[in-house]
């Protein structure tokens, strides 16, 4: 694995919150939608147009993107990690009437508004994937620890969604942008897939069946098939996408791991001109912020300087 300088790791952080947030866009259009449907409509779907069930403009983004903003937005605010302050961006994101929002979402979100709870109980029906698709800004925070990350992914899982098929998937994304944040190779990040399976083997891929729904055992077999049986950013995505189910999360998470492995030079830019400009905006004012909170960061400023003293 290589070791990347500041402004290296800054851009691949960048890269993979703009490639959530165009993954969302793009997805969100095929969103519920079936592959045979997505050829009849669009014989592929390459571009950011809008429209979908939400019958959103182009480039205006959901839940997945909104619900990172909230994370990464508490994160630099509270200088650390500080769940309630997590807790309240989800309230007053959710009070301000979110173009979609998750049904297992807005009961964690609910409880915590009447009562405080942190912590949703265990629920056999909190196997979905809205943990996993604001995880981003947890893995940028705890960056350089994975103690941290174990702990931090695991505590914004439960404001929601309490399920170890969800806890499992989230640690292995984390691990996984962890890698790619700092140059890891493609048989590295295989790797960590493989650490996974081995202890869940529901998240086998090897033989994808082309599911593609809101479980996070098919979304990310969706994401990690398309991760591995293609060359680039642009192709990943647009794979992911074309399986259709749902298309805006399995988007953002492939887009959040395609951006930290490929780059940003990677990204297309007639895809980056269709962005929402205040998310680009947003994006581009929290990445700093909650990089340089992370450990891996953190360490860096207590190096000794090359030709000092020692």
């Amino acid at each position: 694995m290589a070791d990347l300088d500041r402004s290296a790791v800054l851009s691949r952080a960048r890269a993979a919150f703009l490639g959530l947030a165009l993954g969302d866009a793009l997805g969100a259009t095929t969103e519920f939608m079936t592959p045979s449907e997505i050829r009849a409509q669009f014989k592929v779907h390459r571009q950011i147009v809008g429209g979908g069930w939400l019958h959103l403009k182009p480039g205006r983004v959901t839940d997945d993107t909104e619900m990172s903003l909230c994370v990464a937005r508490a994160l630099a605010a509270a200088e650390g990690w500080d769940l309630p302050a997590i807790a309240d961006q989800f309230v007053a994101w959710m009070r301000g009437k979110p173009i979609d929002i998750g049904s297992t979402c807005r009961k964690g979100i609910r409880d915590y508004m009447l009562n405080g709870q942190l912590e949703t109980p265990y629920n056999d029906g909190d196997a979905g994937n809205g943990a996993l698709m604001r995880l981003l800004p947890t893995a940028l925070f705890t960056l350089g620890d994975d103690p941290l990350l174990q702990r931090c992914a695991v505590e914004q899982a439960h404001l929601t969604h309490h399920h170890p098929l969800s806890d499992a998937a989230c640690l292995c994304v984390g691990r996984m942008l962890h890698a790619a944040l700092v140059g890891a190779d493609r048989f590295a990040l295989h790797a960590i897939t493989r650490e996974l399976t081995a202890q869940q083997p529901k998240f086998r891929f090897n033989d994808y069946q082309g599911h593609a729904g809101g479980y996070v055992v098919e979304t990310l077999q969706t994401v990690f098939h398309y991760l591995f049986s293609t060359a680039d950013f642009e192709e990943c995505l647009i794979g992911v996408v074309n399986q259709g189910g749902d298309a805006d999360t399995t988007g953002a998470i492939a887009g959040a791991l395609a951006g930290a492995f490929y780059g940003e030079a990677a990204l297309p830019r007639r895809w980056l001109r269709k962005l929402d400009p205040a998310v680009l905006e947003e994006i581009d004012g929290l990445i700093e912020p909650v990089i340089d909170l992370s450990p891996w960061a953190l360490r860096l400023t207590t190096l000794p300087q090359e030709g000092a003293e020692r």
